[in-house]
């Protein structure tokens, strides 16, 4: 679906009725949009802190979809990630959720809910990559994490990325594998995207004053308001 289009289809109704359905399905009864981050009890979950601003103007910017302006901090043990939409999860260090932890992520992907896992040490088999990959293994089985296709819709869904997820300046810059990664994984439920997991170290590329954008050739942000839109209506 082009720009145009999509814009028209979310302006229509406010997101209705798909975003009164969905509201209500994880129980907040309003149609806005809210960036969720996961504080779990191991690792570091608490990096990249000016990124969420920075997608919630973004995504003010280019969309016409309700924001809460705030980012929203949970405890993933809690449960009340169950109560949003999209959840991020990010750090450099080691993933190993305790067993309430376990259960209220698989509740909440199993349910409707949308996981971006994002590796900030952008390497295939650094400490983060290597925990993460295997609770994942843990809870959906051991092929359950699979390479997205380059051709996936989510490359599409607002901005268009023909060549699957575009490149962040950290890649090469020589910390972690020092690799470009020319694909992105998930974890597949029902036939959408449950959990998305990047290498690529996004949180970081985008972790600065959204005011600086002026000074970017391209907005490097674009990408991820893709991600949130597609956790929307996916």
């Amino acid at each position: 679906m082009h720009r145009r289009s999509f814009l028209t289809a979310l302006t229509a109704a406010s997101l209705a009725p798909w975003a009164e359905a969905r509201a209500l399905a994880f129980g907040r009864g309003r149609a806005d949009f809210a960036f969720t981050r996961l504080r779990y009890s191991s690792g570091n979950w608490d990096v990249d802190q000016r990124m969420p601003a920075n997608l919630l103007n973004s995504l003010i910017e280019y969309t016409t979809v309700p924001v809460d302006p705030v980012e929203r901090v949970v405890a993933l043990g809690s449960g009340e990630v169950l109560d949003s939409r999209f959840a991020y999860m990010a750090g450099h260090r080691l993933v190993q959720f305790d067993g309430r932890e376990r259960r209220v992520f698989e509740q909440y992907v199993r349910q409707g809910g949308f996981i971006f896992a994002d590796d900030c040490n952008h390497d295939i088999d650094g400490l983060f990559a290597r925990s993460f990959e295997s609770q994942m293994a843990e809870i959906f089985g051991p092929s359950a994490l699979q390479k997205l296709p380059n051709d996936h819709p989510i490359y599409r869904t607002f901005f268009e990325f023909p060549e699957g997820p575009p490149a962040t300046s950290l890649e090469l810059n020589g910390w972690g594998d020092d690799l470009v990664h020319d694909y992105l994984k998930a974890i597949v439920l029902d036939g959408r995207i449950a959990v998305l997991y990047s290498n690529k170290d996004y949180g970081c590329e985008w972790d600065y004053d959204f005011r600086n954008k002026r000074f970017y050739r391209e907005d490097n942000t674009r990408f991820g308001v893709n991600i949130i839109l597609h956790a929307m209506t996916a």
